[in-house]
């Protein structure tokens, strides 16, 4: 229940809102801010409709950046989503721990104990923390035991409760683990290796080990369940916060293969089931906003809605192309790429009174960069050496910053020798093509690369009929500025940017150890 205090000084601050153009300061609140980070799985650029999506429609979401503040020049620190989901909780970029791909079954968790994530900043200053979604960042100290205690895991890095799936949606286990165990599990039905788990969706099988057996803990997921049962989850948990602020990581599924939206949507888009598991996505913010309003703590909640990659051009994604609908709208290259479409992302800051609705910014921010901007937010300080590659970002987020927020960024793709590096209208990319997937089998899972440009109807100078050309430069150098579509290499023309981001590129490339602060 609100008591009068608190109703006086919501008051005060409406007045001065009203009266006083609004400033921020690095500890933002008289009372500690909620904060709910909603983070899509493989939602392109154009996925949204508050970003040029026609074949699909997104109010909820489109109303948060209508309220909010919608970037243009966001990105994820990878173009994959187990390394993009390391640099989001530590602020480390992923190369460092060399960590290029996704993880399976086998992993262990990749996170140190000992390292300070986003989590666990906000548990030390006093949040409540969950959360509630797609892990896929390993348990166990070397392997998980899937039997047993899943320890260490999200708990230990700062979570008061976890629930969700463990790897990613499209492989076994097929299960849920809440905190520390697979839910459901019975002692005499064990999950094992070497067996094909059930589900009533695998649409492609991709090689990895398959752990079958624990029928019962399988019989409570449902692929065309999962986005409605994580939801009821996340607003279950919000319902019992009272006590201190909260903070919710909620990991979205949607709209990772397989696409399974539940039946209600199916039907709902213009563009298959691609753009129905999209309208799911944005049923299920609509619900977390719908609970936040009804508990009355909307006004002092900041929600940060974005993806951990681009768009994947894979068979559901190839279909809704030819349907009309482009996952990146009109970036070149998809998930796993060094090109844009692989890791520039739709991100929106909603925080009522303080940030001004409306805006729309170019500033460019990285998912890499939440540490930071939440020890900033909460008034904590991040411990030497922890976070390194985080830049507080809350001045861009809040609108009343100085560009640039940040002097560089680096970015990653599926193959270690695709780093690039971003900085001003210039983007370097160390390798040729996209270095993301590159079967030029239209249909396959690994269709990418030259032929998936063609495929899509895009230019670059370096590909001709679907293919890299022959005598092309070692490299790629585009200006963002006036080719935001990567359609020209420059690298010939502008030898000296080449050799200060390639310079800025070789530092990373040749430390040994994570610098110090």
């Amino acid at each position: 229940m609100t008591n009068i205090s608190t109703l006086k000084k919501r008051w005060f601050r409406a007045i001065s809102i009203a009266l006083f153009p609004i400033t921020v300061a690095p500890s933002l609140a008289e009372d500690k801010p909620n904060i709910v980070l909603i983070f899509a799985d493989d939602l392109g650029y154009g996925d949204l409709s508050c970003y040029g999506a026609t074949k699909l429609k997104t109010p909820n979401i489109d109303k948060l950046g209508a309220e909010g503040r919608r970037f243009t020049d966001a990105h994820s620190a990878s173009a994959v989503c187990t390394p993009s989901r390391y640099a989001m909780m530590t602020g480390e970029y992923p190369h460092r721990k060399n960590l290029y791909k996704p993880v399976f079954l086998k992993t262990g968790l990749l996170i140190d104990t000992k390292q300070q994530t986003m989590a666990s900043v906000m548990k030390d200053a006093g949040y409540a923390t969950a959360c509630i979604g797609k892990w896929h960042l390993g348990f166990g100290e070397k392997t998980p035991d899937w039997n047993g205690d899943l320890k260490p895991g999200p708990l230990e890095l700062g979570f008061d409760y976890y629930f969700g799936v463990p790897v990613v949606n499209s492989h076994p286990p097929f299960v849920y683990v809440e905190n520390h165990k697979v839910v459901g599990l019975l002692p005499d039905d064990p999950l094992e290796y070497g067996k094909t788990a059930k589900t009533k969706v695998i649409d492609e099988k991709m090689g990895i080990d398959q752990i079958g057996g624990g029928d019962a803990a399988h019989a409570l997921y449902d692929d065309y369940s999962v986005g409605t049962t994580l939801t009821e989850k996340a607003v279950s948990w919000i319902k019992k916060q009272e006590k201190k602020p909260f903070f919710l990581w909620f990991s979205a599924t949607n709209i990772h293969h397989p696409f399974t939206p539940h039946p209600r949507f199916k039907g709902t888009s213009e563009c298959g089931i691609y753009g129905d598991f999209v309208h799911e996505l944005d049923w299920i913010v609509g619900e977390l906003v719908k609970t936040l309003e009804e508990q009355g703590v909307a006004d002092n909640t900041m929600i940060i809605f974005t993806s951990d990659n681009g768009g994947m051009l894979n068979n559901t994604g190839q279909e809704a192309l030819k349907m009309g609908h482009d996952a990146n709208g009109d970036l070149l290259g998809f998930k796993f790429d060094a090109w844009e479409g692989g890791h520039r992302v739709p991100f929106i800051a909603h925080w009522p009174g303080k940030i001004a609705p409306g805006g729309v910014s170019d500033d460019v921010i990285c998912n890499v960069d939440m540490i930071a901007t939440f020890a900033a937010l909460t008034g904590k300080s991040l411990k030497p050496g922890q976070g390194q590659d985080s830049v507080n970002v809350l001045p861009s987020l809040t609108g009343t910053g100085v560009k640039p927020i940040r002097d560089h960024l680096l970015l990653s793709a599926f193959r270690p020798n695709h780093l690039s590096v971003r900085k001003g209208k210039w983007m370097y990319i160390s390798g040729l093509a996209g270095g993301g997937f590159n079967s030029p089998k239209e249909g396959s899972h690994g269709f990418g690369g030259p032929a998936a440009i063609k495929f899509s109807g895009r230019k670059n100078s370096n590909i001709v009929n679907g293919k890299l050309k022959k005598d092309i430069p070692p490299a790629q150098l585009y200006d963002l500025e006036k080719d935001p579509n990567q359609t020209t290499n420059v690298y010939n023309t502008h030898p000296e940017v080449v050799k200060e981001l390639s310079a800025i590129l070789e530092t990373y490339q040749s430390e040994k150890k994570p610098k110090k602060k």
